[in-house]
């Protein structure tokens, strides 16, 4: 269920409206202190989608060339919140032609016809969704405002200054997190862009730099551990510090320390390709968003040493591999969590390899769920459990928040003779089963080959007792586990050696080997690869390994290494282009 699900209480729907009814009273701007540079990144492809009338918000797509966007019934709150929150305007803009400019012309118009002055549905005047339309609206107004009269153009002023007027009194009602951060960009941008506003930019200023004292920890993280509401924090900081220079007002020690946490951080999550590591609801990020934030940051440097919002990263030449090393969110930030701890995901150059099945919130509860569980990621799972599992739906907010998740995760980073190792274990399984599951990688100098090494082990003499009652319940057949090594679709996976391996073969022309000690069956089946701008989940295949633990400790060792033939450097010139509707 998505985060727009819940049901907002009565209270807080009813002290939005009132706001958004005194908005109207509110004088107009009367046009901007300065041009606006747009900031925010579209993509091209959903844009021309756009245009040809195919609307794919949350998942749900409507086909129509001539239907204004606000004469669509909203399937669910998430279609609604997508299509409120203006974020399609950055894909009209990336087109950026005639019919673009004259689609998103006559929505937004739209918008102030049907949602202006305290109308239309509750999710327009939210303070979630108002500061991220706010943003896009300064962002795009030049793309906007062409060819439009006068009085058009005083509407469009009139119903920002009312937006703006509207976050200054209801900010503070926005969710912790990124849409607090949305509302507070969205103030500062439109306080120092439009005339009439500035007084309103002050609060705003500081109230942002409060939360980036609250909200971002020392390792810059943010507690959903999501990478790419990461990368969407970060970017809203680095506009806001952009417009207060451009405006020749100091950005406030707390922002800017926050933002030199948070780009050590993003690097570390940042796969060779350049995309995010997908784990905790979020997905790659679109592509070039993450470079082009770190750019505008003006925060030079590498990688964070040890733990970036507890994630580990190895890398050598062209392989990166992305850990998840901490324990899950918890309480209200764990409500896109996932079961994934000691979960990995390996990049080779431009190819993701070893891959997490990712978010499956647009396709509906059941995937949504799936997505989240421990068998949907790059790890070991325990006779079918996953390492937490989720809590009922919570009766107010409609969300499943994760419990019983592993509550110590010991990690060592080092450096070896020939490479780097990551050592990780959790406790998951330890209340449950008595064992304790181990992870070692080790990823060679080269980047030609990753080694890795699962172990099941009951420690001390409590957990063994328990992993004794287990094994009395289970007979001599012991504990069944499976370790899941999920690929990406573009992998061209079989089975190889008499199914003693597997051979996989990337778009760039690598070959990649898969072999394990022998102490498991081996199969390849299917798995899923789960993408927000996609109506249906991609068929993909995965690697796994199932065995039976009847000792105190079960070891499985196994390598992923590049094949011989396999040159060092390969020139992968080879252009995905987006298929979003397929």
């Amino acid at each position: 269920m998505s985060r727009y699900d819940r049901v907002a209480g009565r209270g807080t729907r009813m002290m939005n409206r009132l706001y958004a009814w005194r908005a109207r009273k509110q004088p107009a701007a009367t046009g901007f202190v300065s041009q606006p540079e747009p900031r925010t990144i579209g993509s091209f492809a959903r844009g021309r989608q756009l245009v040809a009338g195919n609307l794919l918000f949350a998942g749900f797509l409507v086909e129509s060339e001539t239907t204004g966007l606000w004469e669509v019934n909203a399937p669910d709150a998430a279609f609604e919140a997508e299509r409120q929150g203006f974020s399609w305007l950055d894909d009209l803009a990336a087109v950026g032609d005639i019919q673009a400019r004259v689609k998103a012309q006559k929505w937004v118009w739209g918008w102030i016809e049907t949602n202006g002055a305290g109308l239309g549905s509750a999710l327009a005047w939210s303070p979630d969704l108002t500061g991220r339309r706010v943003i896009r609206w300064i962002n795009h107004a030049l793309f906007l405002l062409s060819s439009k009269d006068r009085a058009e153009t005083e509407v469009f002023y009139q119903s920002l200054s009312q937006q703006t007027w509207f976050l200054s009194q209801r900010w503070q009602g926005a969710s912790p997190g990124l849409p607090r951060f949305e509302a507070l960009t969205g103030l500062i941008y439109a306080g120092l862009a439009l005339q009439g506003r500035e007084e309103l930019a002050d609060p705003a200023i500081r109230a942002l730099a409060a939360e980036c004292d609250s909200q971002i920890d020392a390792q810059g993280g943010v507690p959903t551990r999501n990478p790419e509401e990461l990368l969407e924090v970060f970017a809203l900081l680095t506009w806001a510090a952009a417009a207060l220079h451009e405006a020749g007002r100091s950005v406030p020690a707390a922002q800017t320390a926050a933002i030199e946490r948070i780009a050590p951080a993003l690097r570390t999550l940042r796969h060779a390709d350049g995309g995010l590591a997908r784990f905790h609801g979020g997905g790659r990020g679109l592509e070039g968003w993450l470079d082009h934030a770190l750019a505008a940051s003006h925060v030079s440097g590498g990688y964070r040493d040890g733990l970036a919002m507890g994630y580990a990263r190895l890398s050598a030449r062209r392989t990166s591999v992305v850990i998840d090393a901490a324990v899950p969110p918890k309480g209200a930030a764990s409500g896109n969590g996932h079961a994934s701890t000691l979960a990995f995901e390996l990049t080779s150059g431009r190819r993701p390899l070893i891959v997490s099945c990712g978010s499956g919130e647009t396709f509906g509860l059941e995937w949504r769920r799936a997505g989240r569980a421990t068998p949907s990621h790059s790890t070991l799972c325990l006779a079918g459990h996953s390492s937490a599992r989720l809590a009922p739906a919570d009766r107010t907010t409609g969300q499943e928040l994760l419990v019983d998740a592993p509550t110590q995760v010991q990690v060592a980073l080092e450096e070896v003779a020939d490479g780097n190792r990551f050592q990780g274990g959790h406790d998951g399984y330890l209340r449950d089963f008595g064992l304790t599951h181990a992870r070692t990688l080790e990823l060679s100098d080269d980047g030609r080959g990753l080694a890795g090494e699962d172990l099941l082990v009951a420690i001390e003499e409590p957990a063994k007792r328990v992993f004794s009652r287990v094994l009395d319940g289970a007979g001599s057949a012991g504990v069944a586990f499976e370790l899941r090594l999920h690929l990406h679709p573009e992998v061209d996976s079989a089975l190889d050696l008499g199914g003693a391996a597997v051979s996989m073969a990337l778009r760039s022309g690598e070959i990649w080997v898969f072999r394990h000690d022998g102490s498991c069956e081996m199969k390849l089946e299917p798995s899923v690869y789960l993408e927000k701008t996609r109506l249906k989940p991609r068929a993909a295949k995965q690697i796994v390994l199932s065995g039976r633990a009847i000792e105190y400790a079960t070891r499985v060792r196994w390598t992923l290494s590049k094949a011989q033939e396999t040159a060092v450097a390969v020139r992968d010139l080879t252009r995905d282009e987006p298929e979003i509707f397929d």
